[in-house]
């Protein structure tokens, strides 16, 4: 598929009626293999097996219900209380990651009132730490590990 920006793990594959699928062992099943899903399996590995992240506190395509609208965020780190601690949006490694994609992520926080916000297109990755009383951020240069939360 893509070389990331990130350490590679045992990656499960299969094909099913003609179509590639992954492992996601947070779903615990298999799903189609796309640019943004072999992102997502990468990057959810890399916080599991590399930043300690607990595999229990981490959903993927956790739906969002905004308004009318139904979205669906990428990757939900919750707390041990069940609150959103962290959320991940993926872009496939060929997408720029512009200003459209914090503002995409920014929405969904809006609603979650997360302390951590990161994107990544498996090449490049940015993390932001949120101060939602003084609605400001800064930028960290690292993903911070788990214990460092």
């Amino acid at each position: 598929m893509y070389e990331l920006n990130l350490p590679p793990y045992p990656i499960k594959l299969q094909e099913k009626d003609g179509k590639r699928m992954i492992l996601d062992f947070l779903r615990k099943k298999y799903v189609a293999l796309t640019p943004e899903e072999w992102v997502r399996q990468h990057f959810v590995h890399f916080l599991v097996d590399h930043k300690g992240y607990p595999q229990g506190l981490l959903a993927n395509e956790v739906e969002l219900k905004i308004g009318d609208k139904r979205l669906r965020c990428d990757t939900l780190l919750y707390n041990k209380e069940a609150r959103p601690r962290m959320i991940i949006e993926y872009k496939a490694p060929t997408v720029a990651l512009q200003q459209k994609t914090f503002d995409q992520i920014s929405i969904y926080n809006h609603l979650l009132k997360a302390d951590y916000l990161i994107i990544s297109n498996g090449l490049q990755h940015y993390c932001c730490k949120m101060n939602i009383p003084q609605r400001s951020y800064c930028f960290l240069e690292d993903i911070p590990d788990y214990e460092n939360l």
